[in-house]
């Protein structure tokens, strides 16, 4: 094999959809299929919410910043994405075709970009790729099935830590929520003088951190 192509190897089998293919079916996959490989300055808008999901997207090498926003886009959620990750190859069927979220390079980004109808004739000749692919969608299909079923939150800290990780791509790592005290005490139905308290006890906690319009968590895991 030559030195790009076991580079190449090597890199794909970091990837989710890649991972527990042999090095003569990936060899072949890279023979194969086209493969565009794209690199992204930091600071550069990658995929804007609402933009045409048309290819499935590695995140090869860097750090993504994903935005998250309200429907009516009164607040948002900003949280990374580390390499290795694949952005929601959800949103590439279904009913909507569109990025939920907008994407930008928080470092200097290397992506692998494959088209629909690349991704498309993989998904049917090669039995690895799809198995990845529906054991990915699986799981997050049966998380989301799973959370009307949870335990409703009883106390005031555990409502805020819910609505606040129920907002986020992944429940873990860094957050900054930018959004009103007032928003928080509407949607989980507590007064606002309430959440104000409990989150600076937060705060003081090391938990969190209170700015004007926005909060600040270092670890969203450490909430529970």
């Amino acid at each position: 094999m030559e030195t790009r192509d076991k580079l190449i190897y090597e890199r794909l089998l970091r990837l989710p959809l890649f991972q527990g293919m042999s090095q003569e079916g990936l060899t072949a996959l890279v023979g194969h299929t086209k493969l565009e490989f794209v690199r992204h300055e930091a600071g550069a808008l990658i995929y804007s919410e609402g933009s045409p999901c048309d290819a499935m997207t590695f995140l090869m090498g860097g750090r993504m910043t994903i935005l998250s926003h309200a429907d009516d886009h009164s607040y948002h959620v900003e949280e990374s994405m580390t390499a290795p990750a694949l952005l929601p190859p959800e949103y590439l069927f279904g009913l909507s075709q569109r990025y939920p979220h907008t994407y930008l390079a928080a470092s200097p980004c290397d992506l692998l970009v494959l088209s629909k109808p690349e991704a498309l004739r993989l998904l049917e000749g090669n039995s690895i790729f799809r198995t990845n692919l529906l054991n990915i969608i699986s799981t997050r299909t049966q998380r989301l099935a799973r959370r009307p079923w949870h335990p409703h939150p009883q106390t005031l800290r555990h409502k805020i830590c819910r609505f606040l990780s129920d907002r986020c791509h992944h429940p873990a790592g860094e957050k900054m929520f930018h959004l009103k005290m007032q928003q928080i005490a509407t949607a989980i139905g507590e007064s606002r003088l309430n959440v104000s308290r409990e989150l600076h006890r937060m705060a003081q906690e090391g938990l969190l951190v209170l700015y004007r319009g926005s909060i600040h968590v270092m670890a969203m895991e450490k909430l529970f």
